[in-house]
């Protein structure tokens, strides 16, 4: 079978291979600091009891679960270290990611059965936003492991209420099935309250004897009377009617399998309860992957371990993009669009596992002389400037008519900047970019490999700015910031300097507040603070990338709303043409 690709004559053109300068000394660097992020990792694995003392109950625990149902090699974890309430669990108790259930892939969630039995806490409905959020992009099915004791009662107010509170993920897993994306729910355990709707929420639920959901657990029914305070005789009936109601929980399989039916199926095995999940996964939806492929999967001609020796960890050292690409798509190959225009952006079509995908990334050092065309003054890589803008705006529109998935690299320092840039109309050329981003309908996934600065981080694919991005990736030198640490120090306090000057005072105090500021703009930009709060939905290994970006390319692929035939695509067709006639010239 040969795919039409396989006649496209630019596809083929390797990417470099680049000198590996910085060996020794940058894989040292990239080491320590990969090191941090996986302790950190490390920890929210070890949250809460111990999984012995859980095996010992009977039970699995939450990663012991994934484990099981996810196919081998394709776990592809997001959220790991999101804990924006700083939570002294160290975790919002909830573990997601991608990965593939009988050779499909899925969106799974789980609840941490080791911490506080899986209960709600602040930021987790936060985090399901985000996961739902990605089922809906990739159009694949969200598997639930429920096993939620309902909510941390005494910190109720931070997560209970509010428009994006802990109620708003039962809207969303409606809104998902109203768009045909199947919730699939295997539940364990005690389900009250919050934890029952968890369980009842989903499309087809499957149930061990052992769990029950409810909409008040037995504490709640215990104390379902308030008489304005407590005294201990009332506590005394409350030790009764909590043994009683413990000893015969509400919600049993009993209750929803033999009587109204909520739970479809009913396992003795916590495992059987996966088995059931993975068989039903087997009847969804799915194109086999080869209905999309445009060639035969195939590793990149050179190591990705090597982008640890490539990409520096010092943000302003300048390094060669198209060198980082090449360790990371199909055969270090790729078909680039407009190559002689906007020089500080690089855009081409690439394979992913044999997928077609979009890639662009900032190119990084000095553009050259007479660039930008519309300035008197030097362009240099990983700001943008008004052809780079208009090269993504066309690029993105046609891979939104031509229905191809888009990854973004970015390491930016943002948009240029001054009345020569405005004039060049950069501020509407920003926004068009979001235009068109939203109006491409397409999944996009965003690797900021280190600086995501300024509104460039918003118009880059950033989760911010659009619905398209499926979700975000930080490495061990990303840093998200408005600006420089430095510069924000000088835009807020330069008039007070020349306040504190002309009345002849002292300037060391406001020096002392200065680089005050700065270090708390380095503090709150580190990956582990971006992790934390969300900027980013997971730090990765550099080696990692691709792993990721084959995780997403099978996703986007798997079940897409709307095709291009690969033979009506417009934009190869283009890239084609032009190289032909560059080389005629």
């Amino acid at each position: 079978m040969k795919s039409y690709f396989e006649h496209m004559a630019p596809f083929g053109k390797a990417l470099k291979k680049g000198t590996i300068k910085r060996t020794q000394n940058n894989y040292e660097q990239v080491l320590g600091a990969e090191k941090k992020i996986l302790a950190a990792v490390e920890e929210v694995k070890n949250a809460g009891l111990p999984e012995e003392k859980i095996n010992r109950r009977g039970q699995m625990t939450v990663w012991q679960r994934l484990e099981y149902i996810v196919d081998p090699g394709t776990w592809t974890p997001l959220h790991t270290l999101f804990n924006p309430a700083d939570n002294v669990e160290g975790t919002t108790n909830v573990i997601d990611g991608l990965g593939k259930i009988a050779g499909k892939w899925a969106v799974v969630i789980g609840f941490d059965n080791k911490v506080m039995a899986g209960a709600w806490l602040a930021g987790q409905s936060e985090n399901i936003l985000r996961v739902t959020d990605l089922a809906e992009r990739l159009n694949i099915p969200l598997v639930w492991l429920v096993n939620c004791s309902g909510a941390k009662l005494t910190e109720q107010e931070k997560f209970y209420a509010n428009r994006r509170g802990s109620g708003t993920p039962f809207f969303r897993h409606a809104e998902l099935e109203q768009k045909g994306i199947p919730v699939l729910a295997a539940i364990y355990g005690t389900n009250p309250a919050g934890g029952g709707y968890q369980s009842i929420s989903p499309t087809v639920l499957f149930a061990h004897e052992k769990c029950n959901m409810a909409v008040g657990g037995a504490g709640i029914v215990s104390g379902m009377a308030p008489q304005g305070g407590f005294t201990v005789d009332m506590a005394e009936a409350l030790v009764q009617k909590a043994k009683e109601h413990r000893a015969k929980p509400p919600g049993s399989v009993a209750t929803h399998y033999d009587h109204t039916g909520f739970f479809r199926f009913v396992y003795k095995e916590e495992k059987e309860v996966l088995d059931g999940v993975r068989d039903y996964m087997k009847k969804l939806p799915a194109y086999d992957p080869e209905f999309f492929r445009v060639t035969e999967p195939k590793a990149p001609a050179f190591e990705a371990e090597d982008v640890m020796r490539l990409l520096p960890i010092a943000s302003k050292t300048v390094y060669d993009f198209d060198d980082i690409l090449a360790r990371l798509v199909d055969g270090s190959e790729h078909m680039e669009y407009r190559p002689d225009y906007g020089p500080e952006i690089y855009t081409g079509l690439c394979k992913v596992d044999g997928f077609l995908v979009a890639c662009i990334g900032n190119r990084q050092g000095y553009l050259g002389k007479g660039y930008p065309e519309y300035a008197d003054y030097p362009g240099m890589g990983a700001k943008l400037y008004r052809q780079g803008l208009l090269k993504m705006n066309e690029f993105v529109t046609l891979c939104g008519r031509d229905r191809v998935p888009v990854i973004w690299f970015q390491d930016t320092s943002g948009i240029d900047v001054g009345d020569i840039a405005e004039k060049a109309e950069l501020l509407g050329l920003g926004q068009s970019l979001i235009y068109s981003i939203q109006q491409s309908g397409l999944p996009m996934m965003l690797a900021i490999l280190r600086k995501g600065t300024a509104a460039a981080h918003y118009v880059m694919g950033g989760p911010q700015a659009n619905r398209n991005n499926a979700f975000t990736l930080g490495t061990c030198a990303t840093e998200i910031c408005v600006m420089h640490g430095e510069t924000a120090a000088v835009a807020t306090y330069a008039r007070r300097l020349v306040k504190e000057k002309e009345a002849g005072r002292d300037l060391e105090p406001v020096v002392e507040k200065m680089n005050a500021l700065a270090r708390k703009y380095k503090d709150t930009s580190t990956p582990l603070y971006c992790a934390k709060h969300g900027m980013v939905d997971e730090v990765v290994r550099l080696a990692d990338l691709r792993h990721y970006m084959q995780s997403f390319a099978g996703a986007a692929y798997q079940n897409p709303k709307s095709i291009c035939p690969q033979h009506q695509m417009i934009l190869p067709r283009i890239i084609r043409d032009h190289a032909a006639a560059k080389e005629k010239e």
